[in-house]
């Protein structure tokens, strides 16, 4: 018989749940697996980073945790969730409420000021223009461009670049950000700032970040590191 005073475990659910995640493409006549039977879970509010070579399925993997893209075989969950599942409303109310994207090429509008660029991803929430501005306008301060509101991206730095862009992924709240290479094209010292504002911004507001890189160097930044080599998840380990 059991202790009542003893307290029952409970399992907690993982944000993520991929089993048997396969992602295939048709590349002419022939089949490229990108990704091959990936088993994971992650838990909310880790620092995340999966690490591989060019060719390795770590955009793909980035892709389908982001609900860019669906699986070709397998389940990919999100709490509890299956996307591969949901419906096209579902997947663009997930990837524009519940997840910010950085990508290593910043994509932000030339002809819009920093401000400006991190206003416009608020939209779709259809906020007012002045609760827009303002919440702009704290972003940018939180990364450090509290004094580069008005300025064009021609006129910021690699880094900086980068830094308006992570305060356009944080725009809506979400619960993940989703970077790929976010340090690809930025020198060691700009790489090495982003990446301490993305685990500050993990600490401080519990978020969910996931960072796919080339860089062994990037990983060091993380709680956990996740190796993928041909589609295969060949390391899990926690530095």
């Amino acid at each position: 018989m059991d202790d009542p005073a003893t307290p029952v475990a409970v399992e907690t659910q993982p944000l993520y749940r991929l089993r048997g995640a396969e992602r295939r493409y048709l590349k002419g006549e022939a089949e490229v697996a990108a990704l091959r039977g990936v088993d994971i879970d992650i838990s909310a509010g880790e620092f995340v980073c999966i690490e591989g070579p060019s060719g390795s399925g770590k955009s793909t993997l980035l892709q389908l945790l982001g609900a860019l893209d669906t699986a070709t075989a397998g389940t990919v969950e999100m709490d509890g969730q299956q996307l591969g599942l949901a419906s096209d409303d579902v997947l663009t109310g997930i990837r524009s409420r519940r997840i910010g994207f950085v990508f290593q090429q910043f994509n932000l509008i030339p002809t819009l000021s920093a401000s400006e660029n991190v206003a416009l991803a608020m939209a779709p929430q259809h906020p007012s223009k002045a609760e827009r501005e303002e919440r702009a306008k704290e972003l940018l301060t939180r990364v450090g461009l509290g004094h580069r509101l008005e300025h064009l991206p021609s006129r910021l730095s690699g880094g900086e670049q980068q830094r308006v862009a992570i305060a356009r992924a944080l725009a809506n709240r979400p619960e993940v950000i989703v970077a790929d290479e976010p340090t690809g094209n930025l020198d060691s010292e700009s790489a090495g700032e982003v990446m301490a504002l993305l685990l500050e911004l993990q600490k401080a507001d519990g978020v969910t970040v996931i960072v796919a890189t080339h860089d062994p160097e990037v990983g060091q930044h993380a709680t956990r590191l996740i190796k993928l080599r041909d589609g295969l998840v060949v390391g899990d380990v926690k530095p």
